[in-house]
């Protein structure tokens, strides 16, 4: 049985990953690292949170979902002898959108209140009460304050994993989303100029399409993480 440690995205919960972790094998055991909702949520305090929680596993393979790809290569790096594969899903390794960057001191708790608030309204006035999209993206909102979002993407902007991802020794696998509209193209193809090696998969969806398509991202997810197991050197000296 292969362990999947699963680093949630911007909002820190196991909540958007729920339909996964419902299609996922019964040969992958997952693991949610969920983020503290409050105190210090940057990639640094972060990183020893996910290292305390796989403290007692042997090996595994780690998926960072957009917020949390460059804490996934953090991760593989500071644990290299349990990870034996790495997933960016619809993420990056440095700030998504560089025009944006410029915009990080202007992030305000009472600011990302209202840019919450504004994503909300088609969520009300277009779905129905009872669709699985709205009630996840509400529980999210109901459970991490808006001062905490902010810090998170106060990291984004600041971080670059470009490094580390060229250092990267175990398999990696991008996840695109075929409809990004929140990680734009090019940070794929930046993964995959640093790491010539990282293989590719394009998933049908928008950035959250392992929520709305769990099934096409569980048969990625699983095809490459019984590849990365089977290479490690530590199945190949059980198998020999």
């Amino acid at each position: 049985m292969t362990t999947l440690v699963l680093l949630p995205g911007l909002d820190g919960t196991e909540v958007l990953l729920r339909p996964l972790l419902a299609e996922l094998p019964p040969s992958i055991r997952p693991l949610v690292v969920t983020y503290p909702t409050s105190g210090d949520n940057s990639y640094r305090a972060l990183l020893a949170l996910a290292r305390q929680v796989i403290a007692g596993v042997d090996e595994c393979v780690v998926l960072g979902w957009s917020f949390a790809g460059p804490l996934a290569l953090m991760l593989a790096e500071a644990e290299r002898r349990k990870v034996r594969g790495v997933i960016l899903a619809a993420s990056f390794v440095r700030s998504p959108n560089p025009h944006l960057s410029r915009l990080r001191f202007a992030l305000s708790a009472p600011a990302v209140w209202v840019w919450r608030a504004a994503r909300r309204l088609p969520l009300w006035l277009l779905m129905p009460k009872n669709d699985a999209m709205r009630r996840a993206k509400s529980e999210t909102w109901r459970r991490v304050p808006a001062k905490i979002v902010t810090a998170r993407l106060r990291a984004i902007h600041a971080v670059d994993a470009s490094a580390l991802l060229q250092r990267c020794r175990q398999p990696v696998l991008y996840i695109a989303s075929s409809h990004d509209g929140i990680v734009p193209s090019h940070n794929a193809h930046d993964v995959l100029q640093l790491l010539p090696t990282a293989k590719f998969v394009t998933i049908a969806g928008p950035h959250l399409a392992l929520f709305t398509n769990p099934e096409a991202a569980s048969r990625a997810i699983s095809a490459f993480s019984h590849q990365a197991v089977m290479a490690s050197p530590v199945y190949r000296a059980a198998s020999a």
